[in-house]
């Protein structure tokens, strides 16, 4: 179960007490599959109150089953938090495309850019995590990636596929298939059009 801090309580209550009723026209309920960033996917169990500190709160439970972690957010901080229920297999479509594209290039420096990598993995943003996955997938593919680019793909790779896998009702490790096929589809193809035709002689 995860720990709540004091100020967490406070700034919930407060939340709680401006807006007793928060208006959602899409609140979360138990069985619901839903994302919340810095842990991926997870199933909502209850939507329940609990008492701390004093002041009853109102949380969402949610499991990780990967993980075996239960994780509460506070209703009233549970929007701005980042977690938002699983994409529409439109946008899964959309992840695809992105997927399939060519790679941005960036000439910052490696620090640099894995704080930027991971802020986008952990953002909860699902066309920015696609954009993760492909922008590393040819140097963690490539000759001698450093350990922390390994990392950094098989994390943002994880993370997608297990949305995948929910929205498309699959089990993640065809999920993992069906990403890495499309990204070695786009490498073969980026491949083709770089490499010059072999020249030809005449007779």
């Amino acid at each position: 179960m995860s720990s709540i801090t004091m100020a967490m309580v406070d700034a919930a209550y407060g939340a709680t007490a401006a807006q007793a009723r928060p208006h959602d026209t899409d609140p979360f309920q138990p069985g619901d599959f839903v994302v919340y960033p810095t842990h991926g996917v997870g199933k909502v169990d209850r939507v329940g109150s609990e008492e701390i500190a004093g002041h009853t709160l109102d949380f969402i439970y949610i499991s990780f089953e990967e993980n075996r972690m239960t994780l509460r957010v506070p209703i009233s901080h549970a929007r701005s938090s980042g977690l938002r229920k699983l994409a529409t297999p439109q946008a899964m479509d959309a992840v695809l495309r992105i997927l399939a594209g060519r790679p941005r290039v960036s000439r910052l420096m490696w620090a640099k850019r894995a704080q930027e990598f991971l802020a986008k993995i952990n953002s909860g943003d699902l066309k920015m995590l696609a954009e993760v996955v492909r922008d590393l997938h040819t140097s963690a593919g490539g000759a001698g990636p450093s350990f922390s680019q390994r990392n950094l793909f098989e994390l943002a790779l994880d993370r997608l596929a297990g949305e995948f896998a929910g929205v498309a009702q699959i089990d993640k490790q065809a999920a993992l298939d069906k990403l890495t096929q499309t990204l070695e589809g786009a490498r073969k193809a980026e491949a083709a059009r770089t490499d010059p035709e072999p020249a030809t002689t005449g007779a």
